[in-house]
């Protein structure tokens, strides 16, 4: 089978959030797997800086036709002969490069706001990528998109390139990973796409007046899928649809859940070279050995034996971090040390810079995100807090578990998909601070019964996060997709 994943980040290249995990671990997995499979990205920036002695030019060249003018493309892939091995060759992995879109010091915004040409940017990659598959000349059976960035591509495959060849008999999947981004733009910006104005409508790619890249992407696509069973669920009602839900009630016998998982290789405290002390579900001593190394760089209360809270994620109003900052009341910060660590929406920065000055012993706020030093926090907490609104997937409660760090999260998507209440980890029902407190003191107080915690623990060690389901799950898809 031959598989294109079409998506705006991937790790190890470019990465704002789970988007890149996801998109770069199913590469390499298939990969890992013995698949056909071709991964396109944009070339930013910070790829092309961190990575240019690996990568090279190519000879492929287009003029990409934007309404009245056209820009250039130009593609680089991995050199043959690099040090990255992406588990095995990553001779098929092509970046696409123009520098007035892409050389930019952020992927889709900065402090300001979006981009204000992110409709131009992402139709010319959705464009570039079909111009460079025509190129190579390969008949792809799947073209695996993902979010509003390449929601375009379905579409296309159904209008403007309905009559290239190398694309007879290729089926399209579109992947939602959070239905809140939706790609909206003015309608003028039709005319970027090529786009006519027979798209225009409430049937079609028309959302309250404006397009949706995103929408596109659901009407088209031969398949949807969500990250989680629970989320193809919820993204059909009015609550966590985001006026999306009609459009995709209309195809929920094409929407498929199939959750996420996480990389073995990178996360495991057995062997992770980020952690000092290494451990296992059988061998915990080294848990305990890093929560005494975490709290000493943090300068916070020496006191191993207090429960160590951690929330490690975006600051945003998804994650609930205006629950998190109301619920930790002084009767929690008395009876555990907290940490968190993340970046997002400026409105939380003073409550939680407060917090930290309030009770500097047991309090502390990185402002920020640093791989190394989150990797520690995993290895180092008790409790893991995911006071999320919605969460399509989440992979910071995988991560928890498989680090013997028991999670307290709302039951909504993947959360409520992973997590076994009181097996291992602890869920709440209701957006509120009295349920998330409840929730929370529940698990302080079982950390007190070290061998009912030691169990917990265990259990949620014993869980299997890794990608080789989440693949083959992905595959039966695609072949179900080509009968």
């Amino acid at each position: 089978m031959k598989i294109a994943i079409v998506v705006s980040e991937a790790i190890p290249f470019s990465k704002t959030g789970g988007l890149a995990d996801v998109a770069g671990t199913l590469y390499r997995q298939y990969r890992k797997m013995g698949e056909d499979v071709y991964l396109f990205v944009p070339l930013y920036r910070r790829t092309f800086e961190k990575f240019q002695s690996e990568i090279e030019e190519t000879s492929f060249y287009f003029d990409i036709s934007m309404d009245r003018d056209s820009k250039p493309c130009k593609v680089y892939k991995l050199m043959e002969k690099g040090t990255i091995t992406l588990k095995s060759k990553p001779e098929k992995l092509y970046f696409i490069a123009n520098k007035e879109f892409f050389d930019r010091s952020e992927l889709y915004e900065e402090w300001f706001g979006e981009y204000h040409d992110n409709a131009d940017r992402f139709a010319f990659f959705c464009k570039s990528v079909l111009e460079l598959i025509k190129a190579l000349g390969v008949n792809f059976d799947i073209i695996h998109c993902h979010d509003w960035q390449t929601g375009l591509i379905p579409l296309y495959l159904k209008t403007i390139y309905s009559n290239s060849d190398v694309f007879r008999g290729t089926r399209t999947v579109f992947t939602i990973h959070n239905v809140a981004y939706q790609g909206l733009f003015p309608p003028d910006k039709l005319n970027i796409t090529g786009l006519g104005n027979e798209v225009f409508h409430p049937e079609g790619i028309e959302f309250y007046g404006k397009i949706s890249y995103l929408k596109a992407g659901i009407i088209s696509a031969d398949a949807i899928t969500t990250v989680s069973k629970s989320y193809a669920k919820e993204i059909l009602t009015p609550d966590y649809g985001f006026s999306m839900d009609g459009i995709l009630r209309k195809r929920a016998n094409s929407i498929y859940g199939i959750v996420n998982g996480i990389d073995y290789d990178e996360w495991d405290p057995a062997t992770d070279p980020h952690i000092p002390f290494k451990y296992n579900k059988n061998r915990l001593s080294g848990k305990k050995n890093n929560k005494k190394e975490l709290l000493n760089k943090c300068l916070l209360e020496d006191d191993s034996e207090k429960p160590l809270l951690c929330f490690i994620g975006r600051l945003s109003f998804q994650k609930g971090v205006d629950l998190l900052i109301a619920s930790l009341d002084d009767f929690i910060l008395r009876d555990a040390n907290l940490i968190i660590i993340g970046k997002g929406q400026v409105e939380y920065h003073e409550p939680l810079s407060f917090l930290q000055q309030k009770y500097p012993k047991n309090v502390y706020f990185y402002n920020g995100f640093d791989e190394p030093f989150a990797h520690l926090a995993y290895a180092a907490a008790d409790i893991f807090l995911m006071p999320s609104r919605y969460e399509p997937c989440g992979l910071g409660q995988m991560i928890a578990m498989r680090y013997g760090a028991i999670p307290v999260a709302r039951r909504t998507g993947g959360l409520a998909d992973l997590i076994e209440d009181g097996v291992s980890g602890f869920l709440f029902e209701s957006f509120t601070k009295e349920a998330f407190s409840l929730a929370i003191k529940t698990a302080l107080y079982t950390y007190r019964y070290k061998k009912l915690w030691i169990e917990l623990v265990k259990n949620a060690m014993s869980k299997n996060f890794s990608w080789e389901k989440s693949a083959k799950e992905y595959l039966d898809l695609y072949a179900t997709l080509l009968k």
